[in-house]
């Protein structure tokens, strides 16, 4: 199988049911937003974040591929035909775990802080803008034509990959630089 199928050539591309749809259309955009922070992920762990970081960032990957297929399916039915795609209400649960414990590490917030620290740190920061822009772009493909728990889980990420951030810099041993 090759990489390239010519049939996006003419600047359009293919949902989750088949219908052809300009690569510009809000679920298309959204979707690459999703992608875009699966890379930035890729990148984090690459960055060299501590376990378990870095394995709560391969499983949120996962979930991303997940978020993608949900958001490329208009018609919501993609659950019953890619079991790798089922997505709920457990995998929101599975992140407020995550931030819960992460949390009781880590100081108390009391202060805005800047972007950035250690590598690792730097590119969670990076990952939480992404997020939260593939939110806004989620909602921005209208009421009702994206399940709730996607929108739930994108939000309860960016505030998860901002803990991440903290506490990999503490574990870097980089202090946060408050505004």
């Amino acid at each position: 199988m090759k990489i390239y199928t010519k049939t996006g050539d003419d600047g359009t591309t293919s949902l989750f049911d088949g219908t052809r749809v300009p690569k510009t259309h809000p679920r298309v955009v959204a979707y690459g937003a999703v992608d875009e922070l699966n890379a930035h992920l890729g990148a984090a762990i690459a960055a060299g974040v501590a376990a378990p970081i870095a394995g709560h960032l391969t499983q949120i990957q996962r979930d991303l591929f997940a978020v993608g297929a949900r958001l490329a399916d208009p018609r919501h039915k993609i659950a019953a035909r890619v079991e790798k795609a089922s997505f709920g209400e457990a995998e929101v649960t599975r992140l407020e775990g995550w931030i819960d414990g992460l949390e009781a590490t880590l100081p108390p917030l009391r202060h805005f802080i800047l972007a950035g620290g250690s590598p690792g740190g730097a590119a969670l920061h990076v990952a939480r803008t992404v997020c939260r822009r593939a939110e806004a772009l989620a909602l921005g493909i209208g009421d009702g034509e994206v399940e709730p728990v996607v929108l739930v889980y994108l939000n309860r990420l960016s505030d998860l990959l901002f803990v991440m951030a903290r506490a990999a810099n503490a574990a870097a041993g980089v202090p946060e630089q408050i505004w």
